[in-house]
């Protein structure tokens, strides 16, 4: 079996449900669903390679800038399909932003920090392998489901 991108594990991880499924809390008292982590990393790619490392002037996703919660709250069932699109979409926009650029090439963050672009991919590894790992209770609690 090939490997899956950090990304692409997250989908399938949500492959085969029903936007109402996608949406629905499993792991209480934590209001995390799998729509909401799609929707969160969508945030999360944005922020770091786009308007971050990129210095791209472009607002968010989902949510609002004082939100603070990154696409996890506001999830609806009925918007399922275009959350999906939304997070291929920004996930297609990242790659583009991070094309043909070193990984070592620096940039000053919104703290005043100077980081690599290598520090971002880690970064996304260690968002992905967290939120990865929270899909998967949620799957299991859903409809027994594990996978790998």
């Amino acid at each position: 079996m090939a490997e899956l991108a950090p990304g692409e594990t997250l989908l399938a991880k949500c492959a085969g449900l029903e936007p109402a499924q996608l949406a629905r809390t499993t792991v209480e008292p934590s209001n995390l669903t799998l729509l909401g982590l799609v929707r969160h990393m969508a945030e999360v790619e944005r922020w770091w390679f786009r308007r971050s490392f990129a210095g791209e002037d472009i607002g968010d996703v989902f949510t609002g800038p004082s939100d603070g919660n990154e696409g996890l709250d506001g999830v609806h069932a009925a918007d399922a399909e275009r959350d999906f699109g939304l997070f291929q979409t920004e996930v297609n926009a990242c790659d583009a932003a991070a094309a043909g650029h070193d990984l070592d090439e620096t940039f000053m963050s919104s703290r005043g920090v100077s980081l690599s672009l290598r520090w971002v991919y880690v970064l996304m590894i260690q968002e992905y392998a967290r939120h990865n790992g929270h899909a998967d209770f949620l799957r299991e609690r859903i409809d027994g489901a594990t996978g790998d």
